[in-house]
């Protein structure tokens, strides 16, 4: 037996695969952490790719408005902010002068205990921070993108601020191709609408884990980021640790293509064959607090199976299935293409992570390991369920025979296995 261990929320679960099943261990490219975290931060707001340096562009500047991930992100935004403040102050700017806005997009607002846990107690009693609402009523229009036609409108706080920061992690993402970024203006906080008029375009075949070139969701993103005139970003590249690997900081789209050249290099895996089993992680908490977020670790699992095999997902999912939207398209609808035709007629946020779920239920089973009530986790999202991973595991060989082959991705929600390859990296 080969004992594999998999992140399960804040702790590890193990499965045992049989010696003669196990193909290997998909994991990134790793790269080491920087040692000083704080030091590349300033190193960067110092020298930032593609603009001014942070002293030079907030000179005579009085608002500023911060965006930074929410709950569901595992961007470590408690080492980010400290020292991009400290050059805030430094440049003559106090810190009632300085607003952090919570980029939720469509998702729920944070806690104030979250809120806490994501930036510091030091920096939530010194610093205003607001979670933004895309249902607001005081939302901006900004005007419209030139390629899509998506009607741009983002929070108040934002639009009114003097100089514009946009903070976050760069990786990958299943129809945007990369988070980070200009994710950060939308959907982070960017209208309903907007938002929707965005992910209408997912159906589109460009709108795909780690492409840009073509992909109009990642277009139309581009231009609502520079139709909301962002001045910096300082974005994060993160080994599967969730040590920072390197700091991007600079121009919107300068700074973030660099960014994604890492992304590339450490987390496209290349495998020669595919498996029948694949047990898969999203890397624990926080990107399996729900099975809306979980999900992601699937659709980047789904080319290292073959059809008709089992995809065996280990996520916590402590907070349930995660959004409504998601819940009511999966009671509403049997199929992925009644799915699609409501996408195009009208597309509603969290309907989409459902049509990725009937897509990939079409093609392999999927056995879920996590806290979920089976009558959500059968009964509505057609899964498998166990909850213990070897129970799964035996489960699966029970489906695709004795003889399956197995791989392993214990960093899912990260890891992209590109098949083809005629060298597998394991």
């Amino acid at each position: 037996m080969v004992d594999v261990w998999f992140p399960y929320g804040k702790s590890e679960v193990c499965a045992r695969i049989p010696t003669r099943s196990f193909l290997g261990t998909i994991m990134p490219k790793e790269k080491p952490g920087v040692i000083n975290i704080k030091t590349e931060i300033l190193k960067s707001l110092s020298h930032p790719i593609g603009c001014k340096p942070l002293n030079k562009l907030v000179e005579s500047v009085n608002e500023i408005a911060i965006v930074v991930d929410d709950i569901t992100r595992p961007t470590p935004s408690h080492l980010i902010i400290p020292p991009l403040l400290e050059e805030l102050n430094k440049a003559g700017v106090i810190d009632d002068n300085i607003k952090i806005i919570f980029g939720c997009g469509a998702h729920r607002a944070v806690q104030p205990h979250e809120a806490t846990e994501i930036l510091g107690v030091d920096i939530t009693d010194r610093i205003e921070v607001i979670s933004h609402d895309c249902k607001a009523e005081d939302n901006v229009y900004l005007g419209t993108t030139e390629t899509h036609a998506t009607k741009v409108s983002v929070n108040k706080i934002f639009a009114d601020a003097q100089i514009r920061i946009l903070t976050g992690d760069i990786e990958m993402h299943y129809y945007a191709g990369f988070g980070g970024g200009r994710k950060s203006v939308l959907p982070a906080i960017s209208s309903y609408q907007t938002i929707q008029q965005n992910h209408r375009m997912i159906l589109h075949p460009s709108a795909r884990t780690g492409i840009l070139e073509g992909n109009p969701v990642h277009e139309d993103m581009i231009e609502a980021a520079k139709l909301a005139k962002v001045d910096l970003i300082l974005n994060v590249v993160m080994n599967s640790k969730g040590e920072v690997v390197r700091v991007f900081a600079g121009d919107l789209e300068q700074a973030f293509h660099e960014g994604v050249k890492l992304v590339e290099e450490m987390y496209k895996v290349p495998i020669d064959r595919r498996a029948d089993i694949v047990v898969v992680s999203t890397g624990g908490h926080p990107t399996d607090i729900d099975l809306y977020q979980a999900y992601k670790a699937v659709d980047n699992a789904l080319d290292c199976v073959k059809r008709g095999g089992v995809i065996i997902l280990v996520a916590e999912c402590p907070e349930g299935y995660g959004n409504e939207i998601f819940y009511e398209w999966m009671m509403k609808f049997n199929d992925s293409r009644a799915m699609e035709k409501q996408i195009k007629k009208q597309f509603m946020v969290g309907g989409h992570k459902a049509f990725y779920l009937l897509k990939a239920l079409q093609k392999v089973k999927i056995i879920l390991v996590s806290t979920m009530p089976d009558y959500y986790a059968v009964n509505v999202f057609r899964l498998r369920t166990a909850r213990a991973l070897n129970d799964a595991l035996q489960e699966a060989f029970e489906i695709v025979g004795k003889n399956a082959k197995v791989w392993a991705i214990p960093h899912g929600h990260v890891t992209i296995p590109i098949f083809g390859s005629k060298q597998t990296q394991v």
